[in-house]
C-alpha cells in the first residue's frame, strides 16, 4: 500500500502463504506488525491487516523485499534478495518516503549488501533516502518481544519528529 508524501514506508521480506492467501501484509495470525505500529504511536487505533489500505492516511505505506511468497524466508535465495533490493530502491527513488523502513535485518544484511547493520538508523541510504532496520515482527523472532518492537518503532517515529497518533 502507498501513496503520495509517506513518512514510513514499511517493507516486509515477503509474503507468507497466509499473507499471500488473504492479500493483506503481515496477516498471519500471531505476527506482530500490526500491534507493535499501534502501540508505537504510529496509528490511533489497532489495525487489522484488511485494513492495511488506511496506512497512507497514516502517511504509511507498505510492501516487500521480495514479492514471491513462502512458507519460510529461509527459502528465498541470496539473488532474490539482491534483486528485491534494487527494485526497493527504484521504488524508493520515485515515492520518496521520508524513512525506509526494513522489517527484517537479514533480510536487510543481504538485500543490500550491508553485512554488518544492525536493528536502527542507518548510515547509508536506499533511493536517496534514509533508512531504518527494524526486527521481524513474525512470531517465530522470539528474540524480540512486542514491547520491544514497539519500542524500536516509537523511536523511529520520534526520530522523525511525529507525535503518538500520527498528529
Amino acid at each position: 500500500m502507498l501513496g503520495p508524501s509517506l513518512d514510513v514506508l514499511f517493507c516486509g521480506i515477503n509474503p507468507g502463504l497466509y499473507s499471500a492467501a488473504t492479500g493483506h501484509h503481515f496477516a498471519r495470525p500471531g505476527n506482530r506488525f500490526w500491534p507493535a505500529l499501534h502501540r508505537s504511536g504510529l496509528t490511533p487505533r489497532l489495525l487489522s491487516p484488511a485494513e492495511q489500505d488506511l496506512l497512507p492516511s497514516y502517511g504509511l505505506g507498505i510492501t516487500n523485499v521480495v514479492a514471491r511468497a513462502t512458507a519460510q524466508a529461509a527459502e528465498l535465495s541470496a539473488e532474490e534478495f539482491r534483486e528485491g533490493g534494487r527494485r526497493l530502491a527504484r521504488l524508493v527513488a520515485e515515492i520518496r518516503p521520508r524513512v525506509l523502513a526494513v522489517a527484517g535485518v537479514t533480510a536487510y544484511r543481504t538485500a543490500f549488501g550491508r553485512p554488518k547493520a544492525a536493528v536502527g538508523p542507518q548510515e547509508e541510504q536506499v533511493g536517496g533516502t534514509a533508512v531504518w532496520v527494524l526486527p521481524n515482527p513474525s512470531g517465530l523472532n522470539a528474540h524480540w518481544t512486542l514491547d520491544r518492537i514497539a519500542g524500536e518503532m516509537r523511536r523511529l517515529r520520534e526520530s522523525i519528529g511525529r507525535g503518538p497518533c500520527g498528529g
